[in-house]
């Protein structure tokens, strides 16, 4: 089992070969093991850049979303009360992103690495990454 940060998301969704060759590797082996996790912040985080103007979709953000969703092996997991705890607590030297916290209390919580390619995620010792 893996987690997605919101742009390797959308990167394999739109644009694979934007991702790392062992990033695409990984996601295809746990891919075809239902071992792909999404946070719902994710889906936060594209609606809220595509609003923005920071992020282009081919279509409009809640059917790109959608679909985006349904991906095989795919599955996006609500925000939970002990993650939103957790976020707020994380050992160690992090950034204070909301999405990024959630995503890597989610990780945590699920002992599970995270397909990344943001460098404060990256740099951080205290959850398990690919890129």
């Amino acid at each position: 089992m893996i987690v997605l940060d919101t742009a390797p998301w959308i990167w394999w969704v739109a644009n694979p070969s934007r991702l790392t060759r062992s990033a695409r590797l990984r996601i295809e082996k746990e891919e075809s093991r239902n071992g792909l996790v999404l946070s719902a912040i994710s889906a936060w985080e594209v609606a809220l850049k595509n609003s923005l103007g920071k992020l282009e979709l081919d279509r409009d953000a809640r059917s790109w979303i959608a679909r985006a969703a349904t991906y095989p092996g795919l599955r996006v997991e609500s925000l939970r009360q002990e993650d939103a705890i957790e976020s707020a607590h994380l050992p160690g030297d992090i950034h204070r992103d909301p999405a990024d916290r959630f995503i890597i209390a989610l990780a945590r919580r699920l002992r599970a690495p995270v397909v990344t390619s943001d460098h404060r995620i990256l740099a951080y010792q205290h959850v398990e990454t690919i890129w």
